[in-house]
Parts: C-alpha cells; sequence; structure tokens
C-alpha cells in the first residue's frame, strides 16, 4: 500500500482527525524496529511535519474556544478566527 507523501506548509492541512491518525501508524511502526533506516528517516521526517500542523490546529481551536468563552453571557456567539501569520 502506497503512503501518501509528507506535508508540508506550502499544502492545505488535512483535517486533524487524519493527521492524527498518519501520526499514530507512523509511531507504531517506528517502534517496530524492522524499518530500514533511509526509510525511519522518512518517516520521521512526515511524522514531525504532521506533529507540527497538528500543534497549530490545536491552538487555532484553543483560541476558538478562548474567544467563546470571553463572550459568553446571556448568549454564546461565535466569530471567525485567525492565526497570526493569517492577518
Amino acid at each position: 500500500m502506497e503512503q501518501p507523501p509528507p506535508s508540508n506548509s506550502a499544502t492545505p492541512q488535512q483535517p486533524f482527525e487524519v493527521s492524527l491518525d498518519r501520526l499514530e501508524k507512523i509511531v507504531k511502526e517506528l517502534e517496530t524496529g524492522a524499518t530500514p533506516l533511509e526509510k525511519s528517516l522518512e518517516l520521521f521526517a512526515e511524522g514531525m511535519t504532521l506533529a507540527e500542523q497538528c500543534r497549530e490546529q490545536l491552538e487555532a481551536a484553543e483560541g476558538r474556544i478562548e474567544m467563546l468563552v470571553r463572550r459568553a453571557g446571556d448568549r454564546v456567539t461565535a466569530e471567525p478566527f485567525q492565526l497570526e501569520h493569517e492577518r
């Protein structure tokens, strides 16, 4: 089964759950110790990219939650959230 190429910041991010699932599979494969060194390095690089994407998505979600909580009163409202690098 062919695996997707490593992501980078120039490509759109995939959903958090997809990235996390792929990251978990990479970790399991690396933990077996049966993967050749060159393949292990490729997987490690892909895993680092996925981990960074997941971190960014979690931070964005946390920011949205903080905005909702601050605005909570009689009514909860949502507003678009932009990461600092998108402003």
